[in-house]
């Protein structure tokens, strides 16, 4: 079976003897991925008085989740039912790559995010000039587009090396896992994965950082009801950021140091960075930002009635 590769349970005991009760319970998370996010999304698109910048944006950040959690929930449920779980080598590096496009797309929409806020609370009387309908056009454009040709090249790298094993120890495919099976020299993968990762966060990072700096030091000056309010629409943007930067640095722990740690942990490690952030966003903005609040509980008296 050269063609293919294993992704093994073997490792995880318990995933096998209750795969069952895993299955149902993974099966709910992604059910409610859909439906969390897609609620959030529809109700910003029926409602013009929600077509501005920041709702795009929070609108566009739900999609990514959505195309994040389906790049691996559908693989990972059948699975989690089959008695043997195979995937070809070129799909395993497809997926693998769909999800660090997801991840760094996720960082650009964020910083794109962060741009907004900043420019709304630091230069309110310019907001209209700077952030035009144009501009969160191009951002959005760039927020995936930049990232898909960073995966571009690193699929081209990939599907170039020869595994000379067949039998990977994760639930999906991973490209760090994956290069470690290669018998061929694997330098300019690895190196390239280094740059492709660190132009991926790094930027977006300080972005960020740069960005709430200016508006902690804005906030400060202003009132307290107006500190209370830019503080308010910023705060939901702030909790996903730490949280995916998080989530993120511990699957990148898990690469380095999967050796050094119990495979239940590992396991739960390299599937929280697809579990937490899409479960979160569309709670964080559904129940913080009022705008969006007031409209789906108008949802759900309508549906009651």
């Amino acid at each position: 079976i050269t063609n293919y590769m294993y992704l093994s349970l073997e490792g995880h005991v318990e995933l096998e003897r209750y795969r069952y009760v895993y299955f149902f319970c993974t099966l709910a998370v992604y059910l409610l991925i859909i439906c969390c996010n897609a609620v959030v999304i529809h109700v910003i698109y029926l409602n013009k008085s929600l077509h501005e910048p920041m709702y795009i944006f929070i609108a566009a950040l739900l999609c990514n989740a959505l195309f994040g959690a389906s790049v691996i929930y559908p693989k990972l449920l059948i699975d989690l039912l089959s008695e043997i779980r195979t995937v070809s080598f070129q799909a395993c590096t497809l997926q693998s790559s769909l999800i660090h496009l997801y991840a760094a797309a996720e960082f650009t929409l964020l910083s794109a995010m962060a741009y907004d806020r900043y420019v709304s609370i630091c230069k309110p009387l310019q907001y209209a000039t700077i952030v035009k309908m144009s501009t969160v056009r191009k951002l959005l454009f760039c927020c995936w587009f930049v990232p898909s040709c960073q995966i571009g090249v690193g699929i081209i790298l990939t599907y170039q090396l020869k595994p000379c094993s067949f039998k990977l120890n994760r639930i999906y495919c991973n490209t760090a896992a994956v290069v470690k099976l290669s018998c061929t020299d694997t330098t300019a993968k690895t190196s390239y994965g280094m740059f492709s990762f660190s132009i991926a966060v790094f930027p977006p990072v300080i972005f960020v950082i740069f960005s709430y700096a200016q508006i902690f030091s804005v906030c400060l000056k202003n009132s307290k009801e107006s500190r209370r309010k830019a503080l308010q629409t910023c705060f939901p943007h702030l909790l996903i950021f730490i949280s995916f930067t998080f989530t993120s640095c511990f699957e990148v722990i898990n690469n380095r140091l999967e050796a050094d740690i119990p495979h239940i942990v590992a396991m739960i490690i390299s599937v929280e960075n697809l579990v937490i952030p899409p479960l979160l966003n569309p709670v964080v903005y559904g129940l913080k930002l009022k705008t969006i609040y007031n409209r789906i509980r108008k949802i759900k008296i309508i549906i009651i009635k």
